[in-house]
């Protein structure tokens, strides 16, 4: 077992203030060296993740303390670092920024969870010796938090850096490890809910090589190195009799011990936020994942279950309406109790509507809802929701911890039809009423996501209701 694992968090004041170029830029430049790193991102976040895949090779965990316990996370840190040199974990919105005035589940929080090293990404726009005073206060602020570099970002000029780095030299104890101008070139473009996911830009191998750029042309990569490998030794406690698997020899493991479902995964550029632990935990039941392009596909495969993610179902709206094929073959597969489980995107997906503007595009019909795209977020932070009411896939009594975040609001039909809902809002907004969860049938959509490793119900859940449909249809074919 691993004595240390050397590794950094990537901090800021606030969000916005350069964290993921940073963070890109430091893995991109290290993998050109050769360097095996490893990426996480702090809090619920699938689009940063994707691009710090991108950028590593890897896939990106995530470490968010409120939706996995505090064991979970330093398990999950330890068990997907494998057989990298370094961890690069990318924090969100400021540093001390949490769920309360205390900074409950913040970066901070994380940090001293990992006792990971901090590098701060200060954002220096129109502001030289006042820099310094933002430093010294972050930096005496919670001194549990190993606050080892700052990365000075916005530059104006070298005056301007010349101010700042002689003001915190002279005031504060923390070393300068980067110093970025203001770029002319905006690599990472933004839409609505964030950075277009790398999925559907153009560009991402350019956008990797230029902060690969940025970073071997403006941070000190060496010091960064050697910050990452004076953080302390990290011991998990494991139970008596559990070798160290990695994730892939734990799946196998279990994958031979019980009977094999087939889950299909739509994963293409309208729903690609996914977490991979999610994978891995279905993996480890037993299940196959099959992944199926709404798209493109016109028919569904042999599979017992369905999952669809979130994504950005509006950016793909023509194409979806259009592949009338694949949306009949899934309205007619859940009439016959196929069991799916749908989450935001994948739960506007099967409205009967979306409405762009004045325009109407048709989706897969399984619910009488329509959703509707606003300029502002209609839900935005962690859920707390309670299971209340029967579902194909939890048990009632059942609390979970999730997140939403979307910007699409629900109209239902003039005269609605009966809708039941598995889900009570207690933190959080849900789809209407202080209600998630609507069920229909082996299906069950919610605005709420989940991550298998603070909520294992949900894998479990999934792989149940799978075997369940499997031999439900095994005995269907016998009887024939």
């Amino acid at each position: 077992m691993k004595s240390n694992y050397p590794r950094i968090i990537i901090a800021g004041l606030r969000g916005g203030a350069g964290k993921t170029t940073v963070s890109l830029g430091i893995i991109s430049a290290l993998h050109r060296k050769g360097r095996s790193i490893v990426s996480y991102k702090k809090g619920p976040d699938y689009i940063d993740a994707g691009w710090l895949s991108s950028a590593s090779s890897h896939p990106c965990y995530n470490l968010d303390p409120f939706l996995i316990t505090k064991e979970k996370v330093l398990s999950s840190f330890t068990e997907h670092f494998g057989s990298a040199e370094s961890a690069v974990i990318e924090g969100n919105r400021g540093l001390y920024d949490g769920m309360d005035a205390d900074g409950t589940y913040s970066t901070a929080e994380l940090a001293k969870t990992l006792q990971a090293p901090v590098i701060l990404v200060l954002d220096c726009t129109k502001a030289t010796r006042t820099i310094a005073a933002m430093l010294l206060g972050v930096t005496t602020f919670d001194p549990k938090v190993k606050l080892r570099g700052v990365v000075l970002n916005q530059v104006a000029g070298l005056r301007h850096e010349k101010v700042i780095r002689e003001a915190i030299r002279k005031y504060c104890k923390v070393p300068v490890v980067g110093a970025i101008p203001k770029l002319r070139e905006e690599c990472l473009s933004e839409r609505h809910m964030g950075l277009i996911p790398y999925q559907e830009h153009p560009g991402v191998k350019k956008v990797i090589a230029f902060t690969a750029h940025v970073a071997e042309k403006y941070l000190d990569l060496d010091v960064l190195w050697q910050i990452a490998a004076s953080a302390p030794s990290l011991r998990v406690k494991r139970k008596a009799g559990c070798n160290h698997l990695k994730t892939k020899d734990i799946s196998t493991l279990v994958t031979s011990r019980l009977p094999s479902v087939r889950i299909g995964i739509i994963r293409d550029s309208a729903f690609q936020f996914y977490y991979p632990e999610n994978f891995e935990e279905l993996e480890r039941r037993g299940a196959k994942l099959i992944e199926i392009s709404a798209l493109t596909a016109k028919k569904l495969p042999d599979i017992d279950a369905l999952y669809i993610g979130g994504g950005f179902p509006e950016t793909h709206a023509i194409v979806l309406a259009k592949n009338r094929a694949f949306r009949s073959a899934l309205k007619e597969a859940v009439d016959k109790n196929l069991p799916v489980y749908a989450e935001c995107g994948g739960l506007m997906y099967l409205g009967e509507e979306l409405l762009l503007g004045s325009k109407k595009y048709a989706m897969a019909g399984i619910f009488p809802l329509r959703f509707a795209l606003e300029k502002k977020p209609q839900a935005h932070g962690y859920t707390i929701v309670m299971v209340d009411k029967p579902n194909p896939f939890y048990r009632e009594g059942l609390v979970l911890r999730g997140h939403e975040f979307h910007y699409s609001v629900v109209t239902v039909p003039e005269k609605p039809l009966k809708m039941q809902f598995a889900f009570k809002m207690e933190r959080g907004i849900g789809i209407i009423s202080q209600r998630d969860g609507i069920c229909y049938k082996n299906v069950l959509a919610t605005y709420t996501h989940l991550h298998a490793l603070g909520s294992p119900e949900w894998a479990e859940g999934m792989v149940a209701v799978a075997q369940k449909f499997r031999r439900s249809m095994k005995l269907c074919r016998n009887q024939r």
